[in-house]
């Protein structure tokens, strides 16, 4: 086999809109029977489009070379024929690229074979997946194509020629998104062999600038469409969450504007693992893929922060909750399917109830007694709580945003709740909203917990349990700053419950690593300026000790000629080299504007230049850190990456506590460090008096 030698014609024959869904992620494959509700919702909605191409589904990716067995094959066979009959397409992806060699035909034939089989079973519409694998060719491959662009070209071209150009046909390139090409879209080699050299009819798939886009340009896609030579099909994972199993996302489809649809083949949504979840996904969206089809029908009412005249987002999202709330309503459950066990408002119904104490009136509660239990029924109000507490991946929702930065407030402004000031009264009802808004979470979780329809909550429960408890922590510490109550057995301490904190390994290993953190999506102060942090390097020493002069002679810690020197001052100034792995550089766009260094063991460096620092605190605090930033370092998150960085490496080095000297003068690093919480000041006989020794337990 050889290059493929075929020139793509410039335009395509016209087709429909591609529109519907993708079942593409990794994780426990959606059931028959959720796949043929699928179907029904898409009919309904307007959506048009299957792509079967469950990663998990091992013959669909691991083994793919294995035929269907009977009983699989009478299972597609019926998914096939239950897609036709709502009329939604059905397109069978398989994803060969883990272990193929292209220039071998017996391996060609193997996926022809293979894919002739499903072409029986009735499925007219195919796709070929070469995404998420590596990009090495084996020597056999190398021999016979001039780069990993043609071997995959040239068999798409194959397969799609032997299954007679079926009409709907999608190619995954290993470069799916603008953020894999090198080094940009334009002069990506991958994509423009993509664009020359796949077949006319064969449509493309990319997920938009990242695998995971914020935002869907109409230039991106301009740009996009002109090397592959054909508009793009969206593979959409604005609503995939199989990369985090403690995130779900419920907001709705937004940040790509409809004047994107007559730009694109299509558009397929890869929503969360959970199937029920996705009523909110695929509604939006579907909606979304009618805006312009309706345009001049319809007046939309926008917010402030939406721009699109044909297709409002917030107006959406109401509308498939509004929806949503009838499915959370319905009791018509599968066999063996419990209704909740408490009392719901009373229902007409041609059920018998099951009567076990026959001739024994109903429990009434006495005078005094505590009243029976009676869920109230859920509402329109809980399930926009519960879409705004899981939003999307790039930003929370307008409720959990203000419950952020309420909390963010309280405990920034914490000293108001211990003594009269002058915001005491606002911090005590700023507090009283923030109890009132977290009531409401727990109050949602209780409806929640008691709707009829268990297979909807069931795939929610580990969601709101955990948003449950990490609200309540929240509400907790609250209550304890505001002298509501004794410190709640909840918040953390020297030796918490488990399930007093969110973690585990891997949020071990986060917490160990630099910058952790940087990326959350509620952030205080809102940084303007772009940081880096980056290992110090001896090219660095001249800078570092530029700052440190500077920051000698102006502005707050400002030093005095006959101050006492510090280990700290020995170390910025080069005089002393900080142990191996323990120095780091802060950089702005303007350079180099702050650094943090580290002694694992600063006992001697103590014995020379500070013998105030006594042996029995170096036995607590072996280790030594010093930060300095330059005054145009206004946000303080940088420097707190930077002192989480360095304790890893200091503590990855067998330290048990790590210690810092600051100058009285020297109000900004005294507050950073008191508002860390971690370091303690550190009492000491002998010390000068302008000085203070803080340090931390590792």
């Amino acid at each position: 086999m050889s290059d493929p030698g075929v020139t793509a014609a410039s335009e395509p024959s016209t087709k429909r809109f591609i529109s519907g869904v993708v079942e593409g992620f990794y994780g426990r494959p959606w059931t028959m029977e959720q796949r043929t509700e699928l179907f029904k919702r898409e009919q309904k909605w307007g959506l048009n489009t299957y792509l079967y191409a469950p990663k998990d589904d091992y013959k669909h990716r691991m083994y793919w070379r294995d035929l269907y067995s009977n009983r699989e094959a009478d299972q597609l066979i019926a998914l096939i024929s239950k897609a036709k009959e709502h009329e939604v397409e059905f397109i069978y992806a398989i994803s060969p690229g883990l272990d193929i060699t292209f220039s071998n035909p017996k391996e060609v034939a193997t996926l022809k074979r293979k894919l002739d089989q499903v072409k029986e079973f009735g499925c007219k519409s195919f796709s070929l997946l070469f995404d998420d694998i590596e990009t090495e060719m084996c020597p056999a491959d190398k021999q016979a194509f001039s780069s990993f662009a043609h071997a995959q070209v040239a068999i798409t071209n194959e397969v799609y020629k032997h299954l007679g150009e079926p009409e709907t046909f999608l190619f995954c390139p290993t470069d799916y998104c603008a953020a894999f090409c090198t080094p940009s879209v334009s002069q990506s080699s991958y994509l423009h062999t993509v664009g020359d050299s796949l077949l006319p009819g064969v449509d493309v798939l990319w997920t938009g600038p990242k695998v995971v886009s914020h935002v869907i340009s109409v230039e991106s896609i301009e740009e996009v469409s002109s090397v592959l030579k054909r508009p793009p099909v969206i593979w959409d994972n604005i609503h995939a969450n199989d990369y985090d199993p403690q995130r779900i996302f419920l907001g709705p489809y937004k940040d790509r504007p409809s004047d994107l649809i007559p730009k694109l083949k299509g558009v397929l949504t890869n929503p969360n693992c959970e199937f029920h979840p996705n009523f909110v996904a695929i509604h939006t969206m579907a909606a979304w893929c009618k805006a312009m089809a309706e345009e001049g029908q319809r007046d939309v009412e926008m917010s402030d922060e939406e721009q699109d005249h044909c297709y409002s987002p917030q107006k959406a999202l109401t509308q498939a909750l509004t929806d949503w709330l009838q499915e959370f309503l319905n009791t018509d459950q599968p066999t063996g399917t419990c209704r909740p066990p408490t009392r719901l408002k009373k229902e007409s119904s041609d059920e018998e109830p099951m009567q076990t104490d026959v001739g024994e009136s109903s429990y009434v509660p006495g005078p005094g007694e505590n009243p029976l239990y009676t869920a109230e029924p859920l509402t329109l109000v809980d399930l926009n709580l519960l879409s705004e507490l899981f939003y999307l991946p790039y930003e929370h929702g307008p409720t959990a945003r203000t419950m952020l930065q309420e909390l963010d407030w309280l405990k920034n402004h914490r000293e108001a709740a211990a003594a009269e000031t002058d915001t005491t009264a606002e911090w005590r009802s700023r507090a009283q909203h923030f109890d009132e808004m977290c009531e409401a979470v727990v109050q949602m979780f209780n409806r929640l917990s008691n709707a009829p329809n268990r297979r909807i909550l069931y795939d929610l429960y580990d969601y709101i349990c955990d948003i449950k408890s990490g609200v309540g922590l929240a509400r907790a510490y609250v209550k304890t700053l505001g002298g509501r109550g004794p410190p709640s057995a909840q918040l953390m301490n020297n030796d918490p419950e488990p399930w007093g904190f969110r973690g585990g390994l891997s949020g071990e290993f986060q917490r160990m690593l630099p910058c952790h953190g940087n990326r959350d999506l509620f952030r205080h102060p809102p940084m303007s300026t772009v940081y880096s942090i980056r290992p110090y390097c001896p090219e660095d020493k001249m800078e570092v000790q530029r700052i440190f002069r500077e920051m000698q002679r102006d502005g707050e810690g400002k030093v005095p000629t006959t101050a006492q020197p510090l280990i700290s001052d020995g170390l910025s100034a080069g005089e002393l080299p900080p142990s191996a792995h323990c120095a780091l550089v802060l950089e702005d766009e303007m350079g180099v504007c702050g650094f943090a260094l580290g002694l694992t063991d600063a006992s001697q460096a103590a014995a020379k230049i500070q013998k105030a620092v006594c042996d029995s605190v170096l036995g607590d605090f072996p280790s030594l850190l010093t930060i300095r930033l330059l005054p145009r370092v206004a946000d303080l998150a940088p420097a707190k990456g930077m002192v989480g960085g360095l304790l890893s490496s200091i503590r990855g080095c067998g330290s048990k506590g790590a210690f810092c000297e600051l100058r009285h003068s020297d109000r900004k690093m005294l507050d950073f460090y008191t508002k860390l919480g971690s370091f303690k000041i550190i009492q000491m006989a002998a010390l000068p008096e302008d000085i203070v020794i803080m340090g931390t337990c590792l």
